[in-house]
């Protein structure tokens, strides 16, 4: 187990690349989070009593736990979405030089 502080993963879905990398970007240029990847994916889901499929783009955000806060904030004010998935996992371990980096590109 690394001596590093928490750190957590951030996740969202929008609807398409060009939604995601803006949100991308705004994210790490904001500092909450010092990496964001970008990834096609096909969702199924129950949504106001109909089962949906769409196209959707996932968002995984790196950043420290202490951060998880104003990072989901931060996606909810500026998610297209009525309800956005924003889901926190918190990281149980990883190579300390990575956590290190992470620390070093966000801002408390």
């Amino acid at each position: 187990m690394t001596d590093e502080p928490g750190f957590c993963i951030v996740n969202t879905t929008v609807s398409d690349l060009e939604q995601a990398g803006v949100l991308a970007d705004e994210i790490v240029e904001a500092r909450l989070a010092a990496c964001v990847q970008a990834m096609p994916i096909k969702s199924v889901y129950r949504w106001k009593g109909a089962v949906e499929h769409a196209s959707e783009v996932l968002l995984i955000a790196k950043t420290r736990a202490a951060l998880a806060g104003r990072l989901t904030n931060f996606i909810r004010e500026k998610h297209p979405y009525e309800v956005p998935e924003i889901l926190v996992t918190p990281v149980v371990d990883g190579l300390p030089e990575y956590l290190r980096w992470i620390s070093g590109e966000v801002v408390e």
